[in-house]
């Protein structure tokens, strides 16, 4: 089993842990999609308390990758709700599933497929 087939296996175990609604192979698709960020600790989760990684998932996630062009306020809003899905004492709030998250919200599974 390759490192990124573990990390797969890893936050598709952290998803069902969590009753997270994401099918194993889009999780798997977005996982690959990040690259080798997933191998670095400081990469690999979201800080819902950092605001300037925050910001960062929205300039670079949500309007360059996915290409949304709502409002900063309603992209921030998504933002803090997943933070809020994803448990708000949860230290490990994985990229991969906070990405999921934020392109099932807007619809945009697809980009993945």
């Amino acid at each position: 089993m390759s490192r990124v087939d573990e990390k797969i296996a890893h936050y598709q175990a952290e998803a069902k842990k969590l009753a997270l609604e994401l099918d194993p192979d889009f999780i798997a698709a977005v996982t690959r999609a990040l690259g080798p960020s997933i191998h670095n600790r400081d990469a690999e989760t979201v800080s819902c308390s950092d605001a300037s990684e925050l910001e960062r998932v929205r300039k670079n996630f949500l309007e360059k990758k996915l290409g949304l062009t709502e409002a900063a306020e309603k992209l921030d809003a998504a933002i803090k709700e997943v933070c809020e899905e994803m448990g708000s004492s949860n230290r490990n709030k994985y990229r991969a599933l906070f990405y999921a998250l934020l392109a099932k919200k807007f619809g945009k599974e697809s980009l993945y497929a």
